[in-house]
Order: C-alpha cells, then structure tokens, then sequence
C-alpha cells in the first residue's frame, strides 16, 4: 500500500523529510487500526519525490506545495471519517514541520498566500483484485 509523498524543495527542511514519511506512515497504520501490526506494517511503504521549484504547478502556474497520494486495496480509506481523519492529520504534519501553521486545508508557510498548495488524493482497489505482501499473492 504505497503513499507517494511529492514536495516542493524547501517546503519542509531537507532533514525533516524521512521524519514526515515515518510520522505519514504511522497515522495511517494508526487510522486504521493496525498501529505496530507485524503483517501490515511492513506493506505500507512509502516514496518521497522533491521536485526543484518551477516544476509543481496548481491551475498550470508554478506554487510550491506537497501532495499525499495512496494506493489502497478497498479495505483501506473505505470510509469518510478515516479518510478525513488521516488525511487531515497528515496535512497537519506537514504543516509543523514546514515550520508554518495550519488554516483551513491549506499549507501555511513563510511564503506569499498565492504560493500555498498542499493536496491529498487516494486511490482504492476494487475488491476483487489481489495484492502481494512479503512475497505471496493474498486478497481481500
């Protein structure tokens, strides 16, 4: 169950991206209830892309901003309040670790108003597809 992570360079300090992954990671474990489960901890992984400023755009200008996406299988995010709830805690990392504060959905930072963009997307699986985990094919 990956969850990209993309960021603006400088969005958040270089040496605080690993801690935003790991802090990403655990919310949504924890969301769902599997915090510290030895079978699904490991399933969740995560990749971190920083792109260089001029080359994230919103409405086709160039902001600076991170996007959280997922790839699920339809047990995870399947409902509102978790989707709401991790996505919306996962902002808030962002957010204290960019140093900046949080209103509304949007990512406030030491930066002009029409530079924020910050958004979260997810991607469930039908429930009849499949998905491997530690090297064997499994289903929901």
């Amino acid at each position: 169950m990956p969850i990209s992570l993309t960021l603006t360079d400088g969005v958040i300090p270089a040496d605080k991206t690993a801690l935003a992954v790991s802090k990403i990671t655990e919310s949504f474990l924890r969301h769902h209830g599997l915090g510290g489960n030895k079978v699904m901890t490991p399933n969740v992984t995560a990749h971190l892309n920083i792109l260089p400023k001029g080359h994230t755009f919103a409405a086709g200008l160039p902001v600076e901003g991170a996007w959280i996406e997922t790839k699920t299988p339809s047990f995870a995010l399947a409902d509102h309040d978790i989707q709401a709830a991790f996505f919306g805690e996962a902002t808030q990392i962002l957010h204290d670790l960019s140093g900046g504060s949080r209103q509304g959905p949007h990512l406030v930072e030491r930066r002009p108003r029409r530079r924020r963009h910050v958004e979260s997307r997810w991607e469930g699986h039908d429930q009849r597809r499949a998905w491997a985990g530690r090297g064997r094919r499994l289903t929901n």
